[in-house]
């Protein structure tokens, strides 16, 4: 199957893949109104167990990243893809009848691996009939929806919570998986010929592993993904933490957040519009450059001794850091899967495990240092801003040594 035989439409195509990513913003995002609720009957008096909650889903979701796309190389897209949901929805129910701290946590971290499924095969799938900024473009949408996710998943996991218990949640994700696994089934064909299938091996992994990380581009790529989702785990870890404990706002959190995701969804439509004219380094190298300043920025608004104006500094902050997410976790895909579409699902894999697990790597400290003020939490996210700005400059400095070599 290529793109011009694809059986629906290109608008259904993106809806389907932005569905099957969405299954991350959604696992980690209904749960945030529900952590203090949580920690409080399964570990009281534990400091930050919020963080723990978020954390180990991911950490999860990065550990199964590294087979699903090989897997899928080797079985097809859509096998792997179905696995991937009956894990996920089986760990969910485990969640949902779990009785102490421990049996969520474990159930969150396979959980987390059953999601690896969703968010790795369908970047192959997309990679399978798309490619260079056709690809860009395509992805961008798909983060669109991603972004937008968050907006709403508060929100119903509040509503969620206020007519059943924090449990209900689990019971949305196992209802979400089983619709869209339906969706892919009837209408997407495999997208993977069987004569494109390669062998699975561990050994094979560990190659492509090292023809990866000797592709210069492609292993600055991962580190700057690294940075971004640190970034964004360390947020998503604490935000509820600061609206609740340092502004006083927790009631408010589901609605500020829907507002802030929802505005930052417009960073994707922007991406669309503009990769195809500046290319996707240049949108990395600004987003990220753009983020540091801002956090500077927010460094000095937190010496504002009024908590109000604070709390809007903080969430126009979080704004920016939201936004620079569809202006960098595509590009910086689609960059790193250029020379790689002959190992399409590996490269997905690789690529995704080490973005994620070093993510989780960066963010966990920074969640676990909260200390009832969002300086720590700033302070990070503008340090690792810097540092992916310095990476992609490095990598402008690898296109030109390249292009000159050619």
């Amino acid at each position: 199957m290529t793109k011009d035989t694809l059986p629906m439409s290109r608008v259904e195509f993106i809806a389907l893949c932005a569905m099957m990513f969405a299954t991350i913003a959604f696992s980690i995002d209904a749960m945030l109104p529900a952590l203090p609720e949580i920690a409080a009957e399964l570990s009281p008096g534990s400091h930050n167990t919020e963080t723990l909650i978020v954390m180990s889903f991911v950490l999860g979701m990065g550990i199964g990243t590294f087979f699903t796309g090989p897997l899928s190389d080797r079985f097809g897209r859509k096998p792997v893809l179905i696995s991937g949901a009956a894990i996920y929805t089986l760990c969910a129910f485990i969640g949902y009848k779990s009785q102490t701290l421990e049996w969520l946590l474990a159930a969150r971290l396979f959980q987390g691996m059953g999601a690896a499924g969703p968010r790795i095969v369908t970047l192959a799938i997309v990679r399978d009939l798309f490619s260079g900024r056709d690809m860009a473009r395509i992805m961008s949408f798909v983060m669109l929806v991603f972004i937008l996710v968050p907006a709403a998943a508060p929100l119903l996991g509040q509503m969620i919570i206020d007519f059943s218990s924090w449990r209900g949640i689990f019971v949305a994700f196992m209802l979400f998986a089983l619709a869209s696994v339906l969706w892919l089934g009837i209408r997407l064909p495999e997208p993977l010929p069987v004569e494109n299938r390669r062998p699975f091996s561990l050994s094979k992994l560990m190659a492509g592993l090292r023809e990866m990380w000797g592709i210069p581009s492609v292993r600055t790529s991962i580190l700057v993904q690294s940075l971004v989702m640190g970034s964004l785990f360390a947020l998503i870890g604490s935000v509820q933490l600061v609206y609740d404990q340092t502004y006083n706002r927790a009631e408010e959190f589901p609605y500020w957040f829907a507002g802030i995701a929802l505005a930052s969804g417009s960073a994707s439509i922007l991406n669309a519009k503009l990769v195809m004219k500046l290319g996707m380094r240049f949108l990395v190298t600004t987003a990220v450059a753009s983020k540091a300043i801002c956090a500077v920025a927010m460094l000095i608004c937190l010496a504002i001794p009024d908590l109000q104006t604070q709390f809007y500094a903080f969430a126009l902050w979080q704004l920016t850091v939201f936004f620079s997410i569809g202006l960098t976790i595509g590009n910086l895909n689609a960059l790193a899967m250029e020379p790689l579409g002959h190992m399409a699902g590996t490269a997905a894999s690789v690529m995704g495990a080490l973005a994620t697990i070093f993510g989780v790597i960066l963010a966990a400290p920074i969640g676990m240092a909260f200390d009832g003020t969002p300086l720590p939490l700033v302070l990070s996210i503008g340090v690792l801003a810097v540092v992916g700005f310095f990476l992609m400059l490095q990598m402008r400095r690898i296109e030109a040594r390249e292009t000159a070599d050619a």
